[in-house]
C-alpha cells in the first residue's frame, strides 16, 4: 500500500473518531513533519533553541486532542500542522520577549549573540501581527501565505490544501506579499506615507 492511500485512509479513520489513527497518520508523515519543522526554523534563522524533532513533537501534543479538526486531505493536514508549528515558535518568541523585558530579573551585559536573536524575535512578531492583521482582511490571503511561507508549498500543493485554483494562488499570494510588506514598512515607518 502507497503512502497517499495509507494518509486517506487514515484520514477517514480519525473523522470517524478512532484516536490511534492520528498517531499512525503522524508516524508515516512524519518525514514530511520534520521537512516543514526544519523550514520554520530556518525561516527564524536559530533564534530559538528548538530542534527539528522537539518542533513537531510539540505541534502533535497540540493537536493530539483535537476532535473539532476535520482533515480534508494530506495538504491541509501538513498546512495545519505548520500553522501550529508557526504558532509553537510565535509563543516562543513573546516568552523571550518578555524575559528580556525583565520580569524581575537582575539587568546583565547583553552579548552580541542575544541582541541579534531579540532583533529577531521582534521581526517574527511583527510578522505575525501583520499576518493576523491580512486574515481579519482575507483569510484566504492569510492561508496562501501560510501555505506558500511556512509550510513551503508550491503553488499546486497550496492550491490543493485550499481547494482553489493554481491561478487563484499566484494571484492570492502576490496581492498578500503586496499587503504584508506595507504592513511591514508602515509597522517600521518605512512605509509609503500614502
Amino acid at each position: 500500500m502507497s503512502t497517499q492511500p495509507q494518509v486517506t485512509r487514515l484520514l477517514l479513520d480519525i473523522e470517524s473518531g478512532d484516536k490511534s489513527a492520528f498517531e499512525d497518520l503522524v508516524a508515516i508523515m512524519y518525514d514530511d513533519l520534520r521537512v516543514l519543522a526544519r523550514r520554520q526554523l530556518r525561516i527564524r534563522g536559530g533564534m530559538v533553541t528548538l530542534h527539528t524533532t522537539g518542533l513537531v513533537h510539540e505541534a502533535y501534543l497540540k493537536l493530539v486532542d483535537q476532535t473539532q479538526l476535520a482533515w480534508n486531505d494530506r495538504g491541509h493536514f501538513l498546512a495545519v500542522y505548520a500553522r501550529v508549528m508557526h504558532n509553537i515558535l510565535i509563543d516562543l518568541a513573546r516568552h523571550n520577549q518578555a524575559a528580556k523585558r525583565g520580569g524581575g530579573q537582575v539587568q546583565v551585559t547583553m552579548q552580541e549573540h542575544h541582541a541579534v536573536i531579540s532583533a529577531q524575535a521582534d521581526e517574527l512578531l511583527a510578522v505575525d501581527a501583520a499576518l493576523s492583521r491580512l486574515g481579519e482582511l482575507d483569510e484566504r490571503l492569510a492561508q496562501v501565505v501560510e501555505c506558500r511561507f511556512f509550510a513551503g508549498f508550491t503553488e499546486e500543493e497550496t492550491a490543493l490544501a485550499l481547494n482553489i485554483s493554481d491561478r487563484t494562488v499566484r494571484r492570492d499570494w502576490i496581492k498578500a506579499r503586496t499587503i504584508l510588506h506595507q504592513m511591514l514598512g508602515d509597522a517600521t515607518g518605512e512605509g509609503d506615507p500614502e
